[in-house]
């Protein structure tokens, strides 16, 4: 039996994030840890970087049409951080696995799908799993508390 280690889905020290989810699954998020007390941080904050990296805007990236709206799950009270990890989610909301099933077979060109399988020995045929695009939602709203506190805005 040869046990091959995950990707790694935690980063930074002071300012750490672990992302989680896969496209396919029930959605994707993000920890975010390290983010001080009585910092300013509302759901808007957040979905307006969020609304910039949403699929469907033009005719390179993906059609999916999901709305990608966050949802600050812990963390923040009455839109001011409580200085513990912050759970942001996003659902998966127009999720077509069955459009992945001749992927089974053969690798997606200009995709992750052979890397990661050849990284790992797994892979998740259905949108890609980890390596889908959409597991940036989670980079992107820890991003924005980060540019949050760059601002100054921690009290």
């Amino acid at each position: 039996l040869t046990i091959k280690m995950g990707m790694g889905n935690s980063f930074g020290r002071i300012f750490r994030i672990s992302t989680w989810g896969e496209s396919h699954g029930g959605g994707v998020g993000v920890t975010v840890d390290g983010v001080p007390p009585r910092l300013t941080l509302t759901r808007e904050d957040i979905q307006y970087e969020l609304d910039r990296r949403r699929p469907g805007q033009s005719r390179i990236v993906t059609p999916r049409n999901e709305p990608d709206s966050c949802e600050i799950l812990s963390g923040v009270v009455d839109d001011i951080t409580m200085g513990t990890p912050i759970g942001i989610l996003v659902r998966n909301t127009d999720q077509r696995s069955q459009d992945y099933d001749t992927m089974a077979v053969s690798y997606r060109p200009s995709h992750a799908d052979a890397t990661y399988d050849a990284k790992y020995g797994i892979r998740a045929v259905a949108g890609g799993g980890r390596s889908s695009a959409r597991e940036t939602i989670g980079r992107v709203a820890a991003g924005a508390i980060a540019k949050k506190m760059l601002k100054g805005d921690a009290g």
